[in-house]
């Protein structure tokens, strides 16, 4: 579905990613490891439009997407989570929702406001309030809630949990596994590398911009000690 080959990308004179390539087949979900500052973010917001690729090739489903504006992805059938949550915090809950539903790029609508709700019972009882109101945890699955309502065919999270407590973000992950489980693929970014094994099928490891592990996550998993050196874990 997703093949990244070669690309390199930055900042002004600095270069981040060095000649990265990833391949996300349909239906996966693929973790992506590193530590702070490696090119993880960077990656994503070249995957996602924000960032363009000096060299290198993006493809989506064979057609080359290099280059193309974030609304061109997002049409594509991506949607994104970002490090953050970025939420509206002068909207309300139930505008922060609504305001993304759409039919997905292959026609699907298979998330709907109440499916929605039905996984977050806790933003069905804060509709009203303001995104501001929201704690850690409720503003995540607001932004989790929020992409998933414009039925992507690629569901990319960055630090879906990051800083939430042990138990709302066990929540979290138990999400992601529905949704993997529900054929939406994923590319997964979180510190917790051992939860992104268990809920992908094959990571890559990134240091210094360059993927320098991949593999089965399964197999990755078995390695902890290459994974301490490299992940500083």
């Amino acid at each position: 579905m997703l093949r990244a080959e070669g690309i390199e990308a930055g900042y002004g004179e600095s270069l981040v990613l060095q000649g990265v390539s990833l391949h996300l087949p349909k239906g996966a979900a693929v973790g992506l490891l590193g530590r702070n500052g490696m090119g993880k973010t960077t990656l994503i917001r070249t995957v996602m439009g924000y960032l363009r690729a000096r060299r290198g090739v993006l493809q989506w489903d064979g057609r080359d997407v290099t280059g193309s504006p974030p609304e061109r992805v997002a049409r594509l059938g991506v949607g994104y989570v970002p490090e953050g949550r970025g939420i509206f915090p002068n909207l309300s809950v139930r505008e922060n929702l609504v305001m993304t539903a759409r039919v997905g790029a292959d026609g699907r609508k298979d998330w709907t406001f109440e499916r929605v709700l039905d996984v977050f019972p806790r933003l069905r009882e804060r509709l009203r309030h303001g995104g501001q109101q929201l704690s850690g945890g409720e503003q995540q699955m607001l932004s989790i809630g929020r992409a998933l309502l414009t039925n992507p065919r690629l569901l990319i999270l960055d630090e879906a949990t990051e800083g939430l407590a042990p138990r709302v973000a066990a929540e979290i992950w138990a999400v992601v596994s529905g949704i993997r489980a529900s054929g939406i693929s994923t590319l997964l970014v979180d510190r917790n590398y051992r939860a992104v094994l268990a809920h992908s099928d094959r990571a890559f490891v990134l240091e210094k911009g360059r993927v320098v592990l991949a593999g089965e996550s399964a197999e990755l998993a078995r390695q902890p000690d290459t994974l301490a050196r490299l992940l500083g874990v």
